[in-house]
Order: structure tokens, then sequence, then C-alpha cells
């Protein structure tokens, strides 16, 4: 693999593992529809405004996310909304895998 190929490869990889957090799975949806804030992430979330910053940044970092600054208040949304699609294909794993099992047990 060359190092172009390598590169590809890894930044995939940090955005899926930016990705692998059931809360930061759940800001996605919340994002999905309409900018929020951190307080009211952190209302809908039921986490300390630290706990909830930090998983802010994890997103923003990968890319995930912008934010914008107004006053005393961060507002967050999603930078490329295609994100969520990729939720369908996760959905189909877990579907397969069910029927599966299920196929097992019979």
């Amino acid at each position: 693999m060359d190092q172009t190929t390598q590169a590809r490869y890894e930044a995939r990889a940090r955005v899926m593992k930016a990705l692998a957090h059931p809360t930061r799975l759940f800001i996605i949806d919340q994002l999905a529809d309409r900018e929020e804030c951190v307080c009211e992430l952190t209302a809908m979330i039921g986490a300390d405004v630290s706990t909830v910053s930090k998983h802010l940044l994890v997103l923003r970092d990968a890319g995930i996310v912008d934010n914008d600054k107004r006053g005393n208040q961060v507002f967050y949304s999603l930078r490329v909304p295609c994100v969520t699609n990729w939720y369908s294909c996760v959905e189909g794993v877990l579907q397969a895998d069910a029927q599966q099992r299920l196929a097992a047990i019979r």
C-alpha cells in the first residue's frame, strides 16, 4: 500500500472512530435537522457541559461538525449532512446479523 492510500484509510478511520460512541451518534441525529447550542445538547443528553463539549470537539476535529460562536453560546451544525446516510448501512448490517442469528437458532 502506498502512502497516499495509507493516508486515505487513516483519514477514514479517524471519521469512523469519531462516530463510534453512542453520545456522538445521538448528537449527529440531533444536528441532522437543525443546529443546536451546547446548552441544548447538554440538556438533551443529560451530561455536564464539559463532557458534551469534549464529544463535540472529537466530532469537530474529525470534520463532521462545524461550530459558530454567538456571544456566550456556541452553536453546532453538521458540516456534511450526508454523514447520516451511513446509518442506513449500519442498520443493514444489524438486520443481516439479526437474521443470521435467528436462522442459527431455528
